[in-house]
């Protein structure tokens, strides 16, 4: 019982290395970045860390558990398997996998010690929150592990059973990109670049709290003064501007 417990992977006669349900940990992956990204958000656009806090902790019994328990046992994962559960499984090798979830770990240790433990902001916090919401968002967007890829280089033995197959994969088999393709995406851009501007130019006024500025000085009572006083923490993170703009005192 206790080697079923602790393991790493699944055992099947057909693949020679230790496999993981590529369609589960995808789905764990879109799970985790959900809440990275609101918790992030509520950090870079509102100044409030606390959701962060909370979830660099989730983050952090999740990742232990997958790495030192069993895949099988962590929350988000149990959740994905749950998802997808009437989906053909699509099998990949475990070793990569458990590379690529160690970066999380040491990821989530830093961001434990610095953010949860003393309170430290700044932008290493967002640099770390961001390699995160990359490492997650190219795993549940596109099925790409960035980790996986980084395994090979560390590694003598080669990561095997990729998802997509993409280390059996051919390089003439692989889907070409063409011109046109090339072209509809430069003219898409061009025209997103052009909509912006348009909107710009046509953005109504601010008619529900006017600008600090634009109050006449001997108007602004101390209230208005305190309400507008920038917090430690954004000029920590060198948010200060910003959080001015997002609370309408510029």
């Amino acid at each position: 019982m206790i080697a079923s417990i602790f393991q790493f992977g699944e055992i099947r006669p057909e693949f020679s290395v230790r496999v993981l349900n590529e369609r589960a940990v995808r789905a764990g992956a879109g799970i985790v970045f959900f809440f990275a990204i609101v918790a992030f958000m509520n950090a870079f656009l509102l100044g409030n860390f606390q959701p962060t806090r909370v979830f660099v902790v989730c983050f952090l019994l999740d990742f232990s558990l997958r790495i030192f328990v069993n895949p099988r046992f962590a929350p988000s994962l149990i959740v994905g398997q749950w998802m997808v559960r009437k989906q053909q499984p699509e099998y990949v090798g475990a070793p990569q996998k458990r590379f690529a979830w160690a970066i999380g770990f040491v990821l989530a240790l830093s961001m434990l010690y610095l953010l949860v433990l003393n309170q430290v902001i700044g932008p290493i916090n967002m640099l770390v929150c961001s390699s995160c919401l990359i490492l997650l968002f190219f795993e549940t967007a596109f099925g790409i592990c960035i980790g996986c890829k980084l395994y090979n280089l560390f590694n003598r033995e080669q990561a095997q059973l990729c998802p997509g197959g993409a280390c059996e994969l051919p390089p003439e088999q692989r889907s070409p990109t063409s011109v046109a393709q090339v072209l509809i995406l430069v003219a898409f851009g061009l025209a997103t670049v052009a909509t912006a501007q348009w909107v710009n130019r046509t953005a109504p006024s601010d008619t529900l709290r006017p600008s600090l500025s634009a109050v006449p000085a001997d108007t602004i009572d101390a209230a208005e003064l305190e309400r507008c006083k920038v917090p430690e923490f954004a000029k920590a993170m060198g948010h200060e501007e910003k959080w001015k703009l997002h609370n309408h005192c510029q």
